[in-house]
């Protein structure tokens, strides 16, 4: 399996987990939705550093690499990396929350439509930018 396999691989796993969130959105499922997108965020940001050669760590925020190696993407925006980068550093924290809670923070209440609308943003925002390097790679 070569990088750019492992790329589209991720590709096809975001398009296909979005479908689902489309569900847990309809549903209003607030923090499902949040714990979701980050990792539709994570997997995309993944994929866009595996399409460049660059073999991601195994932690959830990778967004520093993306500006790190933003010279790699000469098809996006420095802009969207930095906007990349920031959503994906802002689901990182969002994760255990989301998913667990805590005894002082219960997800399913302290979640609303801002939060849903804003993290399925991120997710849409973060596939299509994965679509457009793999794009760009199959073209160049």
């Amino acid at each position: 399996m070569t990088t750019n396999q492992l790329a589209a691989g991720y590709y096809r796993k975001c398009v296909d987990r979005l479908a689902a969130l489309a569900v847990l959105v309809q549903r209003q499922a607030f923090s499902d939705v949040v714990r979701e997108s980050q990792e539709i965020v994570e997997l995309a940001l993944k994929g866009m550093l595996r399409a460049v050669g660059v073999d991601p760590p195994k932690w959830h925020d990778v967004g520093d690499l993306l500006i790190q190696f933003g010279d790699r993407f000469p098809q996006i925006e420095r802009q969207q990396l930095v906007d990349l980068a920031a959503a994906s550093k802002l689901l990182r924290k969002e994760r255990e929350f989301g998913f667990c809670g805590d005894i002082d923070f219960i997800p399913t209440e302290e979640y609303d439509t801002d939060d849903l609308s804003r993290a399925y943003g991120y997710s849409e925002t973060a596939t299509t930018m994965l679509g457009v390097v793999l794009e760009s790679q199959r073209q160049g």
